[in-house]
């Protein structure tokens, strides 16, 4: 009988971690997973659990640079993944791109000159609604067609949104891998409504007073402000899917 002690299990540690902005990114996919467990710690919310046999951990770290690069430092000091994914909503800066569509990045910018290459070898493909190119992080919400087709054309990029940047930098410093996947919620073919920019807050919920506020100065927000939250719930339903398949295939190519 071999009665060598069995080596200790790290509990802790997890084969891919999530870094997103907002509960509504994530929560289709959350319903992927399995044994999930949630704690706060640093301002932060983290979640842990399974996707088939890949041990996958979440920080929900808020929208913004900053706040994504102190929950990637957390989240790679808690579990010491092999991979780190930067996931969640973005806006398109393509005319054709649609909402719900999948942006992956190859290379990320920022507006102030940073740059950072991504190791990657994925194939685009547009008839799928798959683009892979130069991510950008902005500073604040993009809102209006001509401030997206200004940035396209500045940048070259396909798509924006507010986290990728700096977790990818987070990563390079730690020697970490790392992958950018956004999807699509709002293309460059029409302007987001202007009570955008007051009513959501910086975890990307929603501020009801100035939601309510937003409704009595302008009845017409309410539809517009209906359809932005179907497409965002639409659009968290596609980025799910196409997670569940990249995750597992980043834990087999560990």
């Amino acid at each position: 009988m071999n009665n060598a002690p069995r080596p200790a299990v790290d509990l802790a540690h997890a084969d891919v971690a999530v870094v997103y902005a907002t509960s509504l990114e994530m929560t289709p996919f959350f319903d992927r997973c399995t044994k999930m467990r949630k704690y706060t710690g640093g301002g932060f919310v983290f979640h842990g659990g399974r996707l088939g046999n890949v041990r996958v951990a979440f920080a929900q770290a808020g929208m913004g640079a900053g706040p994504a690069r102190r929950a990637t430092q957390a989240l790679l000091d808690a579990h010491s993944p092999q991979w780190v994914v930067s996931a969640g909503f973005s806006g398109g800066l393509l005319p054709e791109m649609k909402v719900g569509n999948i942006a992956v990045a190859r290379e990320i910018v920022d507006q102030h000159g940073g740059r950072l290459s991504v190791d990657l070898q994925m194939e685009p493909n547009a008839a799928a609604g798959l683009f892979v190119g130069r991510l950008l992080m902005v500073d604040g919400i993009v809102r209006t067609v001509d401030e997206r087709q200004r940035l396209a054309a500045a940048h070259a990029a396909i798509a924006c949104d507010m986290e990728s940047f700096s977790v990818a930098a987070v990563c390079q410093e730690t020697h970490t891998r790392f992958l950018a996947v956004r999807v699509i919620s709002d293309d460059a073919t029409v302007d987001l409504p202007p009570e955008i920019l007051t009513i959501v807050g910086g975890t990307g919920s929603v501020r009801l007073g100035a939601a309510v506020g937003a409704v009595w100065k302008r009845p017409a927000s309410v539809k517009e402000l209906w359809n932005l939250r179907e497409q965002a719930h639409h659009a968290a339903e596609r980025l799910a899917t196409f997670l569940d398949g990249v995750i597992v295939q980043l834990h087999a190519a560990k």
